[in-house]
Parts: C-alpha cells; structure tokens; sequence
C-alpha cells in the first residue's frame, strides 16, 4: 500500500472487512476468514466499523482488533443506536457513557472518530440536539475523542446547526449520496466523507475522474492547515467495489 507524508492526515477505507462478496474480489482466494481484517488492514488505512452500532463488544475484542492491525492503522467506531435512535435525545446520557466506557480506549492510538448516526426521520430540535451534545465526552481513559455526526435530514441545513456542532467540538459527515443532505463544514479540522454512489459495473467503483476529483479536494484540505485531517469511507452504494474504490483513492494521494 503507498505511503507518504499526506497519508498520515487522509484515511481512506470501506465500511466493516465481513463480507462475503470480498472473498471474491477483494481477499486472495483461500484467505481464513480469521485473517480477513490483517490482510485489509494492510491494502487501506481505516475502517468504519458498523457492528458497534448495533451490538456492545467487550475490550478485549478492542484489543484484539488492535494487535492485529499495523502502526497508522485507524478504526472508526459507529456509536450504539441506542444512543441516537431515540425521540428525545437528551435522555440518551446512560447509552453515551455504555459506549464510551465498553473497552473502546483498548485501541489506543488506533482509535479514530465516533460516529452518531441519526436516523433520516430524525429532524433538528436545536434545544434537544444541543442537550445531546453536551452528553458527548471529551476523553476517554485519558484519550481525547473526536465526535462526528451523521445527521440525514434535510432540516440540519438549518443555518443554527453547524455552528452548534462546533460549539461542542463535533464535525459532520459529508456525503456524496441523493439521499442525505451534503453538510461540508470548512471551519473544522477534520474532514469526514462518505462516498456512497459506488456503481456495480465499474470495476473501481467510481469513474476515474471522479476519483481524481476526490483526490484533489483531500490535497486541498490538507494544504488550508497542518491541524486539517480527514477520514475518506468508500461505503454503500455497490458495496463488492468499494476496496477497488478506495484502494485506487489512496494510489492517487500518493502520487
């Protein structure tokens, strides 16, 4: 896998390393399902792990995960539903704390952004969502933690809700897809996209010129600061394509 300077501040990867259509075109043919995530630590730089959204892992599968990724490796943690998925947000305070607490500090430095993901029905309560907010701790075990929200309806265009993520350090997921409402945040530093809109019959996924695009406007970011990070998630969409994706997302940023 290429590295340099830039990739230390760009993470690009897919969403889990469980899936069956993988072993097909993505894991050399053979490969122990048991070594699945050693090999795709190894082509990419990050994953986004979804199963932590639905169900609570003990530390030591935490620590686990750790020991068998390489040095520079980062996971993204999908914060538990139960946190997010509720009417009234202020009350989620015990689902925050069962997360955080549940062994996610045995990653060590291979911890990356917690992502809060809304459901698309849930709409922007600005006094509710900032009592959520405030929930959010800032570290955990000593470690400090990125907060990243993922919000799905169109009403967190609002013009208050941007400026209330920041008040409490959060950015916002940014996405390609037609479903959600595209929130790119230029104030913060970290950049987090998901590209959703992978086509099946692209063997890369996207074409190449918008994975040049793409590659273009991580440079970008990083050139506005040395503070500036961003996490790139080719996820969805045609999911068998996306570690061609992103795969060939990381051989442009290392030109």
């Amino acid at each position: 896998m290429p590295t340099n300077t830039s990739l230390q501040r760009i993470h690009v990867g897919v969403g889990g390393w469980t899936y069956e259509p993988w072993r097909d075109n993505f894991f050399p043919k053979g490969l122990p399902h048991s070594r699945e995530l050693h090999y795709a630590s190894r082509q990419l730089t990050a994953i986004e792990v979804n199963g932590t959204y639905y169900s609570t892992f003990k530390p030591a599968t935490f620590a686990k995960w750790r020991d068998e990724t390489p040095d520079g490796f980062v996971f993204s943690l999908k914060a538990n539903r139960f946190a997010t998925n509720r009417k009234v947000l202020a009350s989620a305070g015990e689902s925050v704390q069962r997360f955080v607490g549940s062994g996610i500090a045995q990653l060590g430095d291979k911890l990356g952004p917690l992502v809060w993901q809304f459901m698309p029905t849930k709409q922007f309560d600005a006094a509710d969502f900032e009592a959520f907010l405030a929930l959010l701790p800032r570290a955990v075990e000593g470690r400090p933690l990125r907060h990243v929200l993922d919000v799905r309806h169109e009403s967190f265009l609002s013009p208050e809700y941007l400026p209330l993520a920041r008040r409490y350090g959060c950015t916002t997921v940014h996405t390609d897809s037609d479903k959600y409402p595209a929130i790119a945040d230029a104030q913060s530093d970290l950049a987090y996209i998901r590209l959703m809109r992978s086509e099946p019959d692209r063997p890369t996924g996207y074409a190449p010129a918008l994975l040049d695009q793409w590659a273009r406007g991580a440079r970008a970011w990083l050139e506005k600061g040395p503070e500036k990070q961003a996490f790139v998630f080719l996820i969805n969409g045609a999911k068998e394509r996306a570690p061609a994706a992103a795969m060939e997302l990381l051989g442009r940023l290392a030109i």
